[in-house]
C-alpha cells in the first residue's frame, strides 16, 4: 500500500461498513441471510512519514445505528416488520443499552504489495478481543477490507429460532470501503 503520510478521517461520509450474516441448521431455508449497514461510524488513520513507524487505525461504530438493508433466501421476502424484529433482536444480543459502541484500535500493521494486514483489538459488548483486518488499496485515497467476527469470542450467543433448528452462523463477515479524507479537508 502506498498511502501518503498524513492523518485521515474515515467513516460513513466517505465510506460504507457492512455486516453479512448467514443462517444454518435444519430450518435454515426459512430464515434469511442478512445484509446490515452501520449507518453511523467514524475513524482515524495515521500514516507516519517515518517508514520505521507503523500506521495506526481507530474506528468507532454506533451499534444502535445498524440498519437491515436486505434479507436473501428464506421462504418469503423479508418484511418491514421482520426488519424491526431483527433490529430489536440485534439490540438485545449486542446489549446496546449498556454497550452502545464497538471500537477497533490497531496494535500492528503489516504492509505487503498493495495490501495490509491490520491486527488490533475489537471492543464489543464490554469485552475486548484481538481481530485481524485484511485491507487492500483501491486507488490513492480509497481502501477496502474485510474481517470475520466470531460472535462467541465476545460472549455473544448467535441468534437461534425454531427451538434451535434455525441458527445464525457464529462468524459474521464485516466488509468496508472508505475514502481517506485528509484531516482538515472539506472534500
Amino acid at each position: 500500500m502506498a498511502v501518503a503520510a498524513g492523518e485521515y478521517e474515515i467513516g460513513q461520509q466517505v465510506g460504507r461498513l457492512l455486516v453479512r450474516t448467514a443462517r444454518q441448521g435444519v430450518a435454515a431455508r426459512v430464515g434469511h441471510d442478512l445484509l446490515i449497514e452501520a449507518t453511523e461510524w467514524e475513524g482515524h488513520v495515521t500514516v507516519p512519514a517515518d517508514p520505521a513507524t507503523q500506521p495506526t487505525v481507530s474506528v468507532r461504530v454506533d451499534l444502535r445505528a445498524l440498519k437491515v438493508l436486505e434479507g436473501t433466501g428464506g421462504v418469503k421476502p423479508l418484511s418491514d416488520g421482520d426488519k424491526r424484529q431483527i433490529q430489536q433482536t440485534m439490540d438485545k444480543l449486542l446489549q446496546t443499552d449498556r454497550h452502545r459502541y464497538a471500537t477497533f484500535t490497531s496494535t500492528g500493521v503489516e504492509v505487503h504489495d498493495g495490501r495490509a494486514t491490520i491486527e488490533g483489538d475489537l471492543a464489543l459488548v464490554g469485552q475486548t478481543r484481538p481481530l485481524r483486518l485484511e485491507v487492500r488499496q483501491r486507488d490513492d485515497v480509497t481502501v477496502a477490507g474485510t474481517a470475520s467476527v466470531v460472535q462467541s469470542r465476545w460472549g455473544i450467543k448467535p441468534y437461534s429460532g425454531f427451538f434451535g433448528a434455525l441458527r445464525l452462523r457464529d462468524a459474521v463477515d464485516v466488509e468496508f470501503t472508505t475514502g481517506l479524507r485528509a484531516v482538515g479537508s472539506t472534500g
